[in-house]
């Protein structure tokens, strides 16, 4: 009797197990299925889309630039995806929030990549930072993700879980005094990505941080001077779907940046000041 006990409850182990490792199939698939892409108008974005694009996804795109989020469908629309586009503005936040809760009740989604962001510096003439530009900076790239982040999760944890990516940028590990703006907004959304990255985990959320160097899109196109180590939008868009397959909270690349940020953490702060205020850039003025 108590060997037949003994049988029955393996059995029950193994029925969990096993219906355990199918909701996690279940899951796995599940995070291909349905994507929100940020930024999708242009540069990493847009790479990621059509990466994505494949039979039995739905993918999401938003951008400001209607005609570039139309040509980019009908190309993902081509490669087999679904696919629902929207104009959105990340400066007005509240707006952002409604329309990420108005797709998610239409096409609950499973990974949301925010991917959308601005770079900018003081010009060569100025002698600081335009007040509007650095308020500007910090609404898309810091405080409207970071809100974006909350109501997805919101929305995931009932569900049962789901994935996030946030792109921040190396500038955020460094003191750039001709880009405070720039690197403050990347910076606090690196502090927001570790924290809420503790905070989401127990509710089946998985969060990451993604931090690439030079990209070779519109926005780095914009500096003048060398841009070392670039990549291109693809290989970028490559490295981040890698990074969320293997869940990975955070990933520098290419690897010299990652190498970089350890000699800062490492030279104290009186060196590093002084050799940051030797260093200095430039760019051409934004276009549209």
């Amino acid at each position: 009797m108590a060997k037949a006990r003994h049988i029955l409850t393996r059995l029950k182990g193994s029925s969990r197990r096993d219906k355990s490792i199918r909701n996690s199939a279940r899951i796995s698939d599940r995070t291909l299925a349905r994507i929100l892409i940020t930024g999708a108008s242009g540069g990493i974005g847009q790479a990621l889309a059509l990466r994505y694009a494949a039979p039995g996804r739905t993918l999401v795109l938003w951008g400001r630039n209607a005609t570039k989020l139309r040509i980019l469908a009908a190309s993902c629309q081509e490669r087999g995806a679904h696919v629902l586009t929207r104009e959105v503005d990340l400066t007005d936040g509240q707006a952002a929030l409604r329309a990420l809760r108005e797709d998610d009740d239409s096409t609950p989604l499973d990974t949301v990549i925010l991917c959308a962001g601005l770079s900018d510096m003081k010009q060569g003439h100025e002698k600081t930072e335009q007040a509007e530009t650095v308020l500007e900076l910090g609404l898309v790239n810091y405080a409207t993700p970071a809100a974006l982040t909350m109501a997805a999760a919101d929305r995931m944890a009932q569900r049962g879980g789901g994935s996030i990516a946030l792109i921040g940028s190396v500038a955020a590990y460094h003191d750039l005094p001709f880009a405070a703006g720039y690197g403050g907004s990347k910076a606090g959304l690196a502090r927001f990505a570790s924290s809420a990255r503790l905070a989401l985990a127990p509710l089946g959320v998985r969060l990451t941080l993604i931090a690439p160097g030079f990209v070779d899109t519109a926005m780095s196109q914009r500096i003048i001077g060398p841009r070392p180590f670039l990549v291109t939008p693809d290989a970028a868009a490559a490295r981040i779907i890698s990074a969320l397959k293997r869940d990975q909270p955070e990933i520098i690349f290419p690897w010299p940046f990652a190498v970089l940020r350890i000699i800062d953490q490492l030279t104290p702060r009186i060196l590093r000041d002084a050799i940051m205020r030797r260093v200095s850039a430039d760019q051409r003025p934004r276009g549209d």
